[in-house]
């Protein structure tokens, strides 16, 4: 991803018509990360279909064969990773760049903790002021060391050991990425590594943990859920099929909604359950919203997602909700300002430390575009109006689910919105662009004629 303003790369949506038509979205990001990670710890080779090939993944598929796992691609699109068994990796040459992926760079903490190597961990200017602290904690408890003493995030070296001490962890607050890395550095300690969440967060981790052979336990305790994993059991390789992302299936939906007479099917979505808190949001706002064709596959819940125009009131969303729909926030802030009353969502403090402060960013971009929010603490407030007018340029500060969804929220403004920046949205959702386009949103570089104003044939 750029990270220079003279490589920006601005992009406007306009009012559009009828959204229709049935589309599939890529691969689920967390899903893809663990996919290739568990197949490079596991023995023999992880057979990956539907892997979601934006550069977030691409930087931890490039991570792992720096680290010595294989890992191909076919002409068909489908990944082998060949694994190196718990502890095989070895030492990179270089740096382990991530891009602009916090997700890669702290799951993959864990796996290097677990390993007597040392490796620099560095990304691009934003992921390089997001906090490791919460991560390194528990590790560092565990056996990890960072020659940077003191500094918490980016670019630092990371020295494993071969002797990992296991931990029992309860989490600050509740945080997938942290829970994950502990259970990945867990796999290479002797013994019990347990994580005790009081609220459930993605549990992505533990279902492919099991899929792979890990001995792991997930029972109730003090009101939360305990994780219990035994360390140095031997992983194998499976055949992973990727559902499609339910963050990036929620523009698609979004944009049905906002835009008159629209009628959207968004294929093979994953439903799991830490993963649908804004598609429940949505349905107590009003929002036309079924699950069709519901299914498993491997290990997962998956659905074809219905989306139609509706008329959406505001409802106050509990911080408990959080954890099953953080990345959707930005995104729900926006349809927010078409809903009839006020909407509230609390407890965000999260969101201030993603890849931009998206609580100061989506506040200042709703009241560019006219409409009423406000954020005190960790709650955000925004008030829906007769009509949002839009006509700004938004501050997407170099993140994507801020640049998608005040595109998706320009189909439904009275005056074309503009992100200064779309490049990054190719870290997450490299076809969103395509995809909205498929099914007839208006997206266009700024000063570009419509299709329609050039007299092309759109047939």
């Amino acid at each position: 991803m750029s990270t220079h303003a003279a490589d920006a790369r601005p992009l406007m949506s306009r009012k559009s018509g009828r959204l229709q038509g049935a589309v599939a979205v890529p691969g689920d990001k967390s899903i893809s990360h663990r996919a290739l990670i568990l197949g490079a710890l596991a023995e023999g080779r992880t057979r990956i279909t539907g892997l979601l090939e934006a550069e977030d993944i691409l930087c931890t598929a490039r991570a792992l064969e720096a680290l010595g796992a294989g890992v191909e691609r076919d002409a068909d699109g489908v990944w082998t990773v060949t694994g190196r068994g718990l502890g095989g990796l070895a030492a990179p040459s270089g740096d382990l760049d991530f891009g602009n992926s916090g997700t890669g760079a702290r799951l993959m903490m864990g796996v290097v903790a677990g390993h007597p190597i040392a490796a620099r961990f560095t990304g691009d200017a934003s992921l390089q002021k997001r906090p490791m602290g919460r991560v390194l904690a528990p590790l560092q408890s565990m056996g990890l060391a960072i020659e940077e003493d003191g500094r918490n995030t980016l670019p630092l070296t990371l020295v494993g050991t071969g002797d990992l001490v296991p931990i029992s962890y309860r989490l600050p607050v509740p945080s997938a990425q942290v829970k994950s890395a502990v259970l990945l550095a867990g796999l290479f300690a002797s013994g019990e590594t347990s994580i005790i969440e009081s609220e459930k967060s993605r549990d992505h981790t533990e279902k492919m943990l099991r899929y792979f052979g890990a001995e792991l336990s997930v029972e109730p305790f003090e009101g939360g859920l305990r994780i219990a994993l035994e360390g140095r059991r031997t992983l194998k390789g499976q055949p992973v099929a990727v559902p499609g992302d339910p963050s990036s299936a929620a523009f698609l939906v979004a944009a049905a909604l906002i835009t008159p007479e629209s009628d959207i099917l968004v294929k093979n979505v994953l439903v799991n359950p830490t993963r649908t808190g804004f598609y429940e949001t949505l349905a107590e706002m009003g929002a036309d919203i079924v699950f069709e064709n519901e299914r498993e596959v491997s290990g997962e819940p998956v659905a074809d997602i219905r989306a139609r125009t509706s008329e959406l009131r505001g409802v106050t969303v509990p911080a408990a909700r959080a954890p099953s729909m953080i990345d959707e926030y930005p995104m729900l802030a926006a349809l927010a300002t078409v809903a009839q009353g006020e909407t509230v969502m609390e407890g965000l403090a999260e969101l201030r430390v993603k890849e931009s402060d998206r609580l100061a960013a989506m506040v200042d971009g709703l009241i560019a575009c006219g409409a009423a929010a406000h954020a005190r603490g960790d709650t955000l407030t925004v008030l829906g109006l007769p009509e949002v007018r839009g006509g700004a340029t938004i501050k997407t500060h170099m993140d994507h689910r801020i640049a998608m969804s005040f595109l998706v929220l320009g189909l439904a403004a009275e005056e074309p919105v503009t992100v200064d920046d779309a490049s990054m949205i190719a870290t997450s959702f490299p076809e969103f662009r395509t995809l909205m386009q498929q099914v007839g949103a208006t997206l266009d570089e700024p000063g570009q004629a419509s299709d329609e104003a050039r007299g092309k044939d759109r047939e």
